[in-house]
């Protein structure tokens, strides 16, 4: 069965005077999920939003919710944002933690699990753990700002987890985030991603629903 199409406004790139009608503005353009990056100043050199974000989300907006934990101790905070309405929590492989448990807690709080990579990270780093997360991110950006210019050599690693996947009988969400846009979201859906979180193409766009469906529409017709 083909994977879904899934294009997600990231609330990083919204105006944060106004972060409740940016969350609807997302949903209103089509947006599939809200993005919502959290960022500790330690695991990432930035600071972000909290769990009274996600809340925040949750009570005006019924699309589901894509937290991504940019922090240390993901362990610490995982049901925090479940419990504030994430749909899914992402934690990184590279934090100094013990990554299966988080995941099978996420899942046990009743959320999605998704395990993270670096740019730098090898895609081999979380083949023990693919049973484990119902998704996986490649960052195609190094994690902290948004704004920044997609990085091409990723494209590679996005391949060799859609064919792990795929040896493996798991047909599973791949997610890439960061420079994400009409220029390139074409080539990381030929390379086997098929979940896409866009900021400022997105939040700083005229039109941002006729971005929205461009953009998956050039997803869909490269799509393998």
């Amino acid at each position: 069965m083909p994977m879904k199409l899934k294009v997600l406004p990231s609330l990083l790139a919204a105006d944060f005077g106004k972060l409740e009608a940016e969350a609807k503005r997302a949903q209103l353009a089509g947006g599939d999920e809200l993005h919502i990056d959290i960022m500790d100043g330690h695991f990432v050199p930035n600071l972000s939003m909290g769990p009274d974000v996600v809340k925040m989300a949750k009570k005006n907006v019924s699309m589901p919710l894509s937290v991504h934990l940019m922090i240390d101790n993901p362990e610490s905070l995982a049901e925090l944002f479940v419990k504030a309405g994430a749909s899914t929590v992402f934690i990184h492989i590279e934090v100094d933690s013990n990554v299966r448990p988080i995941l099978s807690l996420i899942r046990k709080l009743g959320a999605r699990a998704g395990i993270t990579l670096n740019p730098e990270t090898p895609a081999e780093a979380v083949y023990p753990f693919l049973e484990f997360a119902d998704e996986i991110l490649c960052m195609t950006v190094s994690p902290g700002y948004g704004g920044q210019t997609f990085r091409p050599e990723v494209l590679s690693k996005i391949r060799n987890l859609r064919q792990r996947l795929t040896a493996v009988g798991q047909n599973k969400d791949i997610m890439v985030d960061g420079g994400i846009s009409r220029d390139t979201i074409a080539d990381c859906a030929s390379h086997g991603a098929n979940s896409f979180v866009a900021g400022v193409a997105l939040f700083h766009s005229n039109d941002m629903a006729a971005e929205i469906a461009l953009m998956r529409q050039k997803a869909m017709n490269a799509t393998p």
